[in-house]
């Protein structure tokens, strides 16, 4: 299926793209939003507190002062009637109302209220005309609405029986939640507005760094590696993220310089040859074509140099298996000092041949835990390297010790010795030191690539010592069998 193309022409996978909001509208945004939430649940839970506490608690001041009068007025005298229900109802914030089961007033007795509360004599009457008498002088009739309560209850008293009735006004209680709805709203107006204006000059505050930022990161992002971060933000974050993309600027800046010098040593590496290569098959062709010995001379420099590019070619194609990490290691126990004596062996001929001498410390049967190839290959690597570098003395020592339980290889050479702050750039592919040696290097200039890759992929420590003038010590620590006792089987197989 093809790819489809948007309405701006761009190709794209079909899916939309989600569009993006600035830092300072989305944090006014939340204020906001934020400012309306606290206002909408503040009214809401006045509402309710209001409503449920207030009126619940008139109720029971209702029920109370019913109970504390029908249990009173039992005992009480005639004369004593009125003072005892204007005290109990007082006391308990409600109007009491005694009627005789005629319909006439007893409380209070110059009432010039009685053809007002008739009609609730009359629903009274009703209300305990509907139930078994036995179960209306036990009965507590509860009457509520929106705007009022009420309580009506039969007592007895002499052997007559009377009607009690309790009413009590919920109209201060909605007065109250009104003004509390009012009071929200203005407040509520107040929030709307500081928040309005605090959450604008916080994310002021908040996005002027975020954007200074990204207008860094974009001078970045158009290779300016000169650019830097500021330090001094008041968001921890921030200063992190300041760390963090100047470490990202340094290591971009290197990689764009390694880049550079990759393809530049490379097609040098493979220039060099392949023009010697065509050079000499000419020269074969048409001057030393008859020549026995001109001629085996000039292809022995055709097979040289294609051997040359081969190594080339194979260490390209290592590092770049290691870096990748499509290579699972192939760990192994195996006598170490046998394989280092066998790695020195390769050089003898050379060593020979150009008048170096290569001193060998090892001592006998350490083994180690580790893939056996790429061991080797280490091995190779760093002494080739401490011969490309040497002095003019020529000499490099090979140590191979027992450090705890570690067998810990080293290599030294007389050379220049590599300046401090060149110490983690040696392990880069094709690094040239500002101090090259003056011989011509035998190697591709991936050997300490190869060597760190390598050592990291199977975690085993390395590193360098170096003092200018003096040379340098390149060392591994080589990790122990996971069984000790492995060593001693080894021994007695032989």
């Amino acid at each position: 299926m093809g790819l489809k193309k948007n309405k701006k022409g761009n190709l794209g996978g079909g899916k939309r793209r989600v569009r993006s909001l600035e830092l300072n509208l989305i944090l006014w945004l939340s204020f906001l939003l934020f400012a309306l939430v606290l206002i909408v649940l503040f009214t809401v839970l006045n509402g309710l507190i209001i409503n449920n506490h207030f009126r619940r608690r008139e109720e029971d001041n209702l029920s109370a002062a019913g109970t504390v009068l029908k249990s009173m007025l039992n005992l009480e005298y005639p004369d004593e009637i009125s003072a005892t229900m204007l005290r109990i109802a007082n006391e308990y914030s409600v109007s009491a109302y005694l009627f005789s089961t005629d319909g006439n007033f007893v409380y209070p007795f110059d009432s010039t209220e009685e053809d007002e509360h008739r009609e609730t004599y009359e629903f009274i009457k009703e209300k305990f005309s509907e139930l078994d008498p036995e179960t209306a002088k036990m009965a507590q009739l509860v009457f509520t609405s929106d705007d009022s309560a009420s309580l009506a209850s039969i007592i007895t008293w002499q052997n007559e029986d009377y009607y009690l009735y309790l009413f009590t006004s919920f109209e201060h209680i909605n007065n109250m939640q009104r003004d509390t709805l009012y009071l929200s709203l203005i407040t509520g107006i107040f929030a709307v507005a500081l928040s309005l204006v605090v959450s604008g000059f916080i994310s002021m505050v908040v996005s002027r760094p975020v954007t200074d930022l990204t207008a860094r990161a974009e001078e970045l992002a158009k290779r300016n590696y000169d650019v830097r971060f500021n330090k001094g933000y008041f968001l921890s974050e921030l200063n992190r993220l300041s760390n963090v993309l100047d470490y990202a600027s340094t290591e971009i800046s290197k990689a764009d310089k390694m880049q550079k010098e990759l393809i530049a040593n490379v097609s040098h590496d493979f220039k060099t040859p392949l023009t010697m290569i065509k050079a000499y098959a000419s020269m074969i062709s048409e001057i030393s074509g008859n020549d026995p010995v001109k001629r085996e001379k000039h292809a022995k420099v055709i097979i040289d140099e294609a051997d040359r590019l081969a190594a080339l070619v194979g260490d390209l194609l290592d590092l770049s298996k290691l870096q990748a990490g499509i290579e699972t290691p192939e760990r192994t126990v195996f006598n170490l000092s046998e394989d280092l004596y066998g790695v020195a062996g390769r050089f003898e001929g050379f060593a020979l041949q150009q008048g170096y001498t290569i001193k060998a410390e090892i001592e006998d049967d350490l083994y180690t835990y580790a893939d056996k190839r790429r061991a080797e290959q280490v091995l190779y690597n760093l002494i080739g390297n401490a011969i490309n570098y040497t002095g003019d003395d020529k000499t490099v020592v090979i140590r191979l010790y027992r450090k705890g339980n570690a067998a810990r290889f080293e290599v030294s050479d007389s050379g220049k010795g590599i300046p401090p702050e060149q110490i983690d750039t040696i392990w880069e592919r094709y690094y040239r030191s500002e101090q090259t040696h003056k011989r011509a290097a035998n190697g591709t200039g991936l050997g300490l690539a190869i060597v760190k890759s390598v050592l990291m992929r199977q975690s085993i420590p390395f590193g360098v010592t170096s003092k200018v003038g003096v040379g340098s010590c390149f060392w591994v620590e080589f990790p122990p069998p996971p069984d000790p006792d492995v060593r001693e089987d080894e021994k007695s197989s032989k």
